[in-house]
């Protein structure tokens, strides 16, 4: 196939970038598979792999694909008019007003909350992150998230570990003080901060940890940090909302809505490492999800609908139950 990618940020991600790194894995897996890839970006884009197109924003994006294109995959709202064949991934919860059938969402749970059914999971190139090492001590639990965000609830993560006798917390992606959440300061010993991290030292902390702690309050669209986590070896601690039900069984990790049930678990639990890897590499690799898109391509150009009504906005429920 001919295929168009279009995104918001350059390519390849500087330092996190979770959705740029699942359209990176997906482009390098389709690319490996003969697919002619054209890739639509922002200046400072390069990409050995697609023909890169720097996004000119005062042209029609329909003047600027070459007409060998055959489908174009959005990873950003469908402009007003667009009538090549096309499909857009929703990543958030928020609905482009200019949606259509042609829609894919990131998680079952995703997209039923959009009254759809259309949806394909995440998956990242493994070969491009550093090969753990599994069998390292590890002491302490990890929260990697963007902790501003007051739905991934950092708080509820300390709240957790510090129930834990002796339990320390390494926090990736935030700062231990913090005025964009109205103000937060955290005094604790036990809870160490690393700010926003590279893939180096991501794999130096997560390889070592005992555990994600991820009690998000609201509905996790998808939630890329746990698939990292179960990759590094990690098992995933959190709440039943969005997606986590899907991509957390017993044999990896283990879900509750209260900061003490999950202490409890957590000071008695014992997970295999190398069980949580191969689990992340079976079901959440970039080759996985190429083979689910290139199912969803063929309906496209065969005329097919991918969702079965017009995907329908919603109110994002947040501060979801927690205790």
């Amino acid at each position: 196939m001919n295929i168009a990618f279009v995104v918001e940020n350059p390519l390849p991600a500087a330092l996190y970038g979770g959705t740029e790194r699942v359209v990176w894995g997906l482009m390098q897996v389709l690319a490996r598979l003969g697919h002619r890839l054209w890739l639509v970006a922002p200046e400072g884009t390069r990409c050995p792999f697609a023909t890169v197109i720097i996004r000119n924003p005062r042209q029609r994006l329909e003047e600027q694909l070459p007409e060998a294109v055959e489908l174009t995959h959005f990873h950003v709202p469908v402009p007003e008019g667009f009538s090549r064949p096309h499909l857009l991934t929703v990543h958030g919860n928020s609905l482009p007003s200019n949606i259509s059938e042609q829609t894919v969402f990131v998680s079952r749970n995703h997209a039923e909350r959009f009254g759809v059914d259309s949806f394909v999971h995440n998956g990242l190139m493994w070969q491009d992150y550093p090969q753990p090492e599994l069998k390292l001590p590890r002491k302490r639990y990890h929260f990697l998230g963007k902790a501003a965000w007051r739905v991934k609830n950092l708080q509820g993560a300390i709240d957790t570990t510090l129930a834990i006798p002796g339990a320390h917390l390494d926090v990736l992606g935030g700062y231990r003080l913090n005025f964009r959440m109205g103000f937060r300061f955290t005094l604790s010993p036990r809870v160490h901060f690393h700010g926003m991290v590279d893939d180096r030292a991501k794999a130096e902390l997560i390889q070592r940890s005992r555990g994600l702690i991820f009690p998000v309050r609201w509905h996790e669209p998808f939630g890329l940090a746990i698939i990292e986590s179960l990759y590094y070896g990690a098992p995933v601690y959190g709440t039943p909302y969005g997606s986590l039900p899907e991509l957390i069984t017993p044999e990896v990790g283990y879900l509750d809505l209260s900061a003490q049930a999950l202490a409890e678990h957590i000071a008695v639990a014992s997970y295999d490492p190398q069980r949580c890897q191969d689990y992340a590499r079976e079901l959440f690799s970039a080759e996985r999800m190429a083979t689910d898109y290139l199912a969803r391509y063929e309906q496209v150009l065969s005329g097919a609908k991918l969702c079965h009504r017009l995907p329908q906005p919603l109110n994002i429920e947040r501060n979801l139950p927690w205790s």
